[in-house]
């Protein structure tokens, strides 16, 4: 399995956390090494309690380790500079109650802004702008905490790419959706990403990981146990099994099914194509197999 750092290219976040433990005593984190670079969408998949929410909340300093270091935009944070890694490193929280303070979704999305000194109106412009970079302008005048989980998370997405970040970071973003706010969501994800922004998503939905990430990070016991593309990770099963984990459906069903998988479909769209494939051969053969029957 490949190395996290991906060649030579300075990442735009990078974690060295040799421990993280919580007041009680419970070990969140150890020995991990984990970077973000430009251009990239990763995945992180684990079981519960495997230390990926512990992960991601020290990427914008949210959480410190106790030995280690945190290196945004080549700037090593400290407790003087973590407000530079909050605005660099946006974080959607999995609950976004948690991040919705404001009377209206506008307030509430100007938030940040106006706590950096912006001016009403540029930040009520910009904030409209962001709204409607995930397609929820329509709800700008709404209350947040009456809006359905998606809205709300599209809201909390709003609110952080007002802010110019260089990396969004996503805890769980398709948890407790339906599969049509999940695609929404995910479609926006892609939209940002597009955009050139660097996402960070943790999820327990393989399928989804394996559709949206360049690379996917593994994580066992408050570690990062392998990384590489969702094809190296997902045809991994030693390093499935350490973590737990199955592999997406398009690749148990590949294998079920008794299909050449040398080209390792991990995606619905990779296994259609793989049977449109393996149709089109049976029938070159079946019409090769005709046309060789006639006799003088």
């Amino acid at each position: 399995m490949s190395a996290d750092h991906a060649g030579e290219r300075t990442p735009l976040v990078d974690l060295q956390c040799e421990a993280h433990t919580y007041p009680d005593g419970t070990v969140g984190m150890h020995d991990v090494d984990f970077s973000v670079h430009h251009d990239e969408v990763v995945a992180l998949v684990g079981g519960n309690g495997a230390g990926k929410s512990t992960l991601l909340e020290h990427l914008n300093a949210t959480l410190v380790p106790d030995e280690g270091e945190l290196v945004v935009g080549g700037t090593a944070i400290t407790e003087d500079n973590k407000a530079y890694a909050r605005r660099e490193v946006g974080f959607v929280f999995q609950d976004a109650d948690t991040q919705l303070v404001a009377p209206t979704v506008l307030d509430d999305v100007m938030f940040g802004l106006q706590n950096y000194g912006v001016s009403g109106e540029e930040a009520k412009r910009r904030a409209r702008e962001a709204l409607a970079t995930v397609d929820a302008a329509h709800l700008e005048e709404r209350i947040p905490h009456y809006l359905s989980g998606g809205e709300k998370r599209l809201v909390g997405l709003a609110g952080v790419l007002v802010l110019e970040p260089s990396v969004v970071v996503l805890d769980e973003p398709l948890a407790g959706l339906d599969p049509e706010r999940s695609l929404l969501v995910a479609d926006r994800i892609r939209q940002i990403h597009r955009e050139g922004i660097s996402v960070v998503v943790s999820t327990h939905d393989l399928e989804f990981a394996a559709e949206i990430a360049d690379r996917v990070c593994v994580m066992a016991a408050g570690n990062v146990v392998g990384s590489g593309t969702p094809r190296e990770v997902f045809y991994d099963d030693a390093l499935l099994e350490r973590a737990n984990l199955h592999p997406p459906a398009a690749v148990r069903i590949a294998r079920n099914a008794g299909l050449d998988t040398s080209t390792q479909p991990v995606t619905e769209a990779d296994l259609v194509t793989l049977l449109a494939d393996r149709a089109a051969a049976s029938g070159t053969v079946r019409a090769g197999s005709l046309d060789c029957s006639g006799g003088d």
